[in-house]
């Protein structure tokens, strides 16, 4: 991490509830850190296209920016924090983060895991950034509503 610019909160950004909560803690930590929060949604092409590139990929793009303006507006309504900046890459989206990670404060992922015993597992994005990430990762569950 460069000490001539200011640190950055990277927050993986899906459209999920997770990574909505997952923008909530970033906000939350970036003023102990005196950090911004870079936003990130990733896109690649769905699993059914191997070897093949679809038309109308726009699509796919104009679906992530969708995903992650909601998300922002979800999370801050009008008080989006200060300095916030967000992106949408085309990668997968665990590259795409860890990636983002090499030159952040922190990472922060939302986790949606699936299976038999979802409390215990991780998503597969939010798994790999835990393991490849170039600097501290938290993981957030979806909050739970009563």
């Amino acid at each position: 991490m460069s000490t001539d610019s200011p640190s950055r909160i990277v927050v993986g950004v899906d459209g999920s509830d997770a990574s909505v909560e997952a923008l909530r803690y970033a906000a939350t930590f970036a003023p102990a850190l005196g950090a911004t929060i870079h936003a990130v949604a990733a896109w690649d092409y769905p699993a059914e296209y191997p070897g093949y590139v679809p038309m109308g990929t726009s699509e796919f793009s104009d679906a992530a920016h969708a995903h992650l303006k909601t998300a922002l507006e979800s999370a801050y309504g009008k008080d989006t924090p200060e300095g916030l900046d967000s992106t949408v890459i085309f990668a997968h989206p665990a590259k795409a983060l860890v990636k983002a990670s090499e030159d952040a404060a922190m990472l922060v992922v939302g986790r949606r895991g699936h299976g038999t015993f979802r409390g215990l597992l991780l998503g597969s994005v939010s798994g790999a950034c835990v393991a490849h990430a170039k600097c501290p990762v938290l993981v957030v569950h979806t909050p739970s509503h009563p």
